[in-house]
């Protein structure tokens, strides 16, 4: 699929590996919808790239907010490419506490719509988008990119509802893609290990230090340009559909 003069969407755009998405995909001369509910940090980027770039104030689990996002995106041009790397709430905590008391349910719910829930919408409203275009070519209609996680496959002790979600994910990417074949859509999902992002706290180094040495090589922390540049294969390589890709540098989560 073509990435120069198509419109792409980017939900989470200002965070980490949403904004490295965005400044890889903006490069290749994408248009680009920055999607995110951090206007400040979206507006400052979207004024730094300047043409081709727009930001709607997104929230992935408002249809409204979903549907602006994807005018805006049409409105640049055809809307080939829809990237999930959204954030949100997610609740922590052995399934039964120390004080024999059950995990709360409302977070749990919470977690769902923060990761789940809120990528399925996106997924729906995008992919029906998609449908009612022209395809271009051999390469179909678009391509969507949801983002999971390897806790999806080895959630570690208090990650229970985390890695339900992120599970979720990963469950609905060949059943979309298989929905989708009819229309020329591909679905992939990208689930990565431990990347580095401000949302840490520290620096790269000090992060390297910490958790580098439980990941086999390299031995650091992912980084979102890394992220990004799966993200462009993925649109690029029309042939990859349905599979979930691993980007952990063969790091496999223990219980703790």
């Amino acid at each position: 699929m073509r990435i120069d003069g198509n419109s792409v969407i980017v939900t989470g755009g200002a965070g980490g590996l949403g904004e490295a998405t965005v400044r890889r995909l903006h490069s290749g001369g994408a248009h680009v919808v920055v999607a995110d509910v951090a206007d400040e940090r979206s507006a400052a980027l979207v004024k730094e790239l300047g043409e081709r770039a727009r930001h709607v104030h997104t929230d992935a689990s408002s249809s409204e907010d979903v549907l602006a996002a994807i005018a805006a995106a049409q409105d640049m041009g055809p809307l080939r490419a829809v990237v999930t790397a959204h954030a949100g709430p997610a609740i922590g905590g052995r399934l039964v506490g120390k004080d024999g008391s059950p995990l709360e349910l409302d977070g749990f719910r919470t977690t769902l719509e923060s990761y789940l829930t809120s990528t399925y919408n996106v997924m729906r409203l995008a992919a029906a988008a998609m449908a009612a275009s022209e395809p271009e070519g051999d390469s179909g209609r678009g391509v969507i990119i949801t983002t999971a996680s390897i806790a999806a496959f080895e959630g570690q002790i208090g990650q229970l509802p985390y890695a339900a979600a992120k599970g979720g994910v990963t469950a609905m990417t060949l059943v979309a893609a298989r929905d989708l074949a009819v229309r020329a859509i591909r679905v992939l999902t990208i689930a990565p290990g431990t990347f580095f992002t401000p949302a840490f706290g520290m620096t790269e180094e000090e992060a390297t230090t910490r958790f580098g040495a439980a990941i086999p090589h390299p031995p650091r922390m992912g980084r979102p340009a890394e992220y990004a540049r799966l993200v462009e294969s993925m649109i690029d390589n029309d042939y990859l559909n349905g599979e979930t890709v691993r980007l952990d540098a063969a790091l496999r989560f223990p219980p703790k």
